[in-house]
């Protein structure tokens, strides 16, 4: 048998094996190279680790000074403590840093960075040059990264790194850059980030030698934690505009060793990119899973589509509870107990938006009829208190009934015991979803035309879908249904957290389908979870699972398909949010077939009934779909519909 010729498919299809290389140790500089592609992928992440540097070294003012985007000079100036003319050539060995010393210190990590890795992976694709000098020295020094010349020079105390053609000795790196602006946006957004959550740090960026952004300290060094607060307050002001803070809501919260405060943003400013969305752990910003998922589940009842919320939150954890050894970026991180962390977050972010906010209104029409009358707390006295007597029967079906609706104010409470708020007559979860005429019989009292609620008093039906109140501050328009919606849906919640469970309606003939061995385990792992939400899903076969029943809200739905969706869930998170996010689906359901339809003739009692309820229910400015339910025109705007004043 004779071999193929050399050019043949055969010969081609077997090649010879390549020579075998020896195992040697690469050099530095390549070590450098291969770490600065992980540490410094564009002129941004020199920035952030630069900054990083400075805060760490207890800097009051850091200069950023670019050119060409960054990419032909990165400046990063700062007044903190410098580094020791000794200690320049240490500081751009990798690995060499005075923020870890063992492995206590790094799994404890309270500083910025820790790995050592920064300076000399930027050294390795640019033209580096340290200037320090300590308080203790008598000039500053500057250190030549690829020379390593080291001589005096002028300067206070601090450090600048001086950072010049970056990726000069990788080209294939410089090409992936993007446009000088588009570098620019960058590097503004990663001090715009350490801005956020340093108050007590000034920031400044020059860019050609013209000032971009500046950011002033806010915070002296022994301030309280009021103070503190403030000045977070104001750096948020001054950084994302004083639109969010006019449209965010303060959030506070100690849960076990969790600490979250911060601002979470309106539902209503909501963006349809998330990128006004920051988390700070001790400090350092995060894009982390545990959090984000944290803040989005808080926002499920109130946002309306695919919107993204916007927020800024600041955890505050014992540093040996949370791993930030995670990525060479240290964007990322691990928590001990991340169940714990995510509750806390979600319950401080719920919270937050839990409160109604037609109460502001009132306190703000409150404040200047109050000073007119020189006596607030008379004035206050002074006021009625109408409240409702009965529940209403819920009722299911879809057409809900108006006369349900009947309401009734109660008689106005004696002057000499002064009324307690309308917020605290009885708890939010067991209030009444609206008022119901009384076992007398009497025909209803209207309000006092002075009576000041915060969403006015109803005068008016538009179209039967629209509730029309004159209030204090000018005009407020209500969606009946969906205000109603939510009250309902809020009532059910509240009755479920009792230890009510869903009802399911058996089916005639279980729906059979294909199963995966994953979903039918998860079947059997979470029967009980299942019967909690009405759900009851056995296997029919090794391969095939049966839907036997389902909630009864959605019984004319696909019950494969349901029980799939939830499965699924289950079968990705933990049992107890799977739980609570699809029984929110089926109470949404209830409470959407349970709510007054539009065209539905409501009487000023009635309506005035429902705005009662609405002021002391929580989350009521949205439907459970996150639509508004209220809104409202001051008469400042209504005359300048009509030109008055002008």
């Amino acid at each position: 048998m004779t071999a193929p010729p050399p050019d043949s498919p055969a010969s081609s299809a077997s090649p010879t094996a390549a020579p075998r290389r020896p195992i040697r140790d690469l050099p530095d500089e390549l070590i450098s190279q291969i770490a600065a592609g992980e540490v410094v992928e564009r002129p941004a992440s020199a920035v952030r680790e630069l900054v990083d540097n400075a805060l760490d070294a207890g800097a009051s003012q850091i200069t950023v000074r670019l050119l060409a985007g960054g990419v032909r000079l990165i400046a990063v100036e700062d007044d903190g403590q410098g580094i020791p003319q000794t200690e320049l050539p240490v500081a751009l060995r990798r690995h060499a840093t005075s923020k870890i010393s063992n492995l206590h210190d790094l799994e404890s990590v309270a500083t910025m960075g820790f790995r050592g890795e920064a300076l000399a992976a930027i050294a390795s694709v640019s033209e580096m040059a340290l200037l320090s000098r300590t308080a203790e020295q008598a000039s500053a020094f500057m250190l030549d990264a690829r020379s390593g010349e080291l001589r005096p020079a002028a300067r206070s105390r601090g450090t600048t790194v001086e950072v010049k053609e970056l990726f000069f000795s990788t080209p294939a790196r410089r090409k992936f850059l993007k446009s000088d602006a588009t570098e620019l946006a960058h590097c503004v957004e990663a001090v715009r980030r350490h801005a956020l959550a340093r108050p007590d740090v000034g920031f400044a960026i020059w860019h050609e030698g013209k000032l971009v952004e500046q950011w002033r300290a806010t915070l002296a060094p022994d301030a309280d934690e009021a103070a503190q607060q403030q000045a977070l307050e104001r750096r948020l002001a001054d950084v994302l505009g004083e639109d969010f803070i006019a449209n965010s809501l303060p959030v506070q919260l100690r849960l076990g060793a969790v600490t979250v405060t911060g601002r979470a943003g309106l539902p209503d400013a909501a963006r349809s990119r998330a990128d006004q969305q920051f988390c700070y752990v001790n400090g350092r910003f995060v894009r982390d899973k545990v959090l984000t998922h944290a803040a989005r589940s808080a926002y499920e009842d109130v946002l309306h589509g695919q919107k993204q919320p916007v927020y800024a939150l600041y955890v505050q954890i014992d540093p040996q509870r949370v791993d930030v050894n995670v990525h060479p970026t240290k964007i990322e991180v691990r928590f001990r107990d991340s169940r714990e962390v995510h509750q806390a977050v979600r319950h401080a972010v719920e919270n937050a938006l839990a409160a109604p906010r037609a109460q502001a209104l009132a306190s703000v029409s409150v404040a200047p009829a109050a000073s007119l009358a020189g006596d607030s707390e008379k004035k206050l006295h002074q006021t009625p208190i109408w409240q409702a007597q009965t529940a209403i029967k819920f009722d299911e079906r879809a057409g809900h009934k108006v006369s349900d609706l009947q309401a009734l104010w109660g008689a106005p409470t004696t002057p000499a015991q002064p009324p307690a708020p309308a917020t605290d007559v009885m708890p939010r979860a067991a209030m009444p979803v609206v008022a119901a005429a009384t076992a007398s019989g009497n025909a209803p009292a209207a309000p006092p035309a002075d009576t000041n609620w915060p969403l006015g008093r109803a005068v008016a039906q538009i179209h039967g879908v629209y509730i029309l109140a004159e209030s204090a501050q000018g005009m407020v328009i209500v969606d009946m249904h969906a205000a109603h919606e939510r009250i309902v849906y809020e009532r059910l919640k509240a009755q479920v957290d009792q230890g009510a469970r869903i009802a399911s309606q058996p089916l005639l003939i279980p729906a059979t389908f294909a199963a995966t061995p994953e979903e039918v385990a998860t079947a059997e792992a979470h029967a009980d979870t299942l019967a909690l939400l009405g759900l009851e899903v056995v296997p029919f076969s090794p391969r095939t699972l049966a839907v036997r029943a389902v909630p009864t809200p959605l019984a004319q739905g696909d019950p494969v398909e349901l029980a799939r969706s939830v499965l699924a869930e289950l079968g990705q998170h933990d049992a107890s949010t799977v739980v609570q996010r699809a029984r929110n689906e089926i109470l949404a359901t209830m409470a959407c077939h349970g709510a007054v339809r539009a065209n539905r003739r409501l009487t000023i009692d009635e309506m005035n009934a429902l705005l009662r309820q609405m002021e002391v229910t929580e989350r009521s400015d949205q439907c459970n779909h996150g639509r508004p339910t209220w809104r409202q025109l001051t008469m400042k705007e209504l005359d300048a519909l009509f030109l008055r004043g002008r």
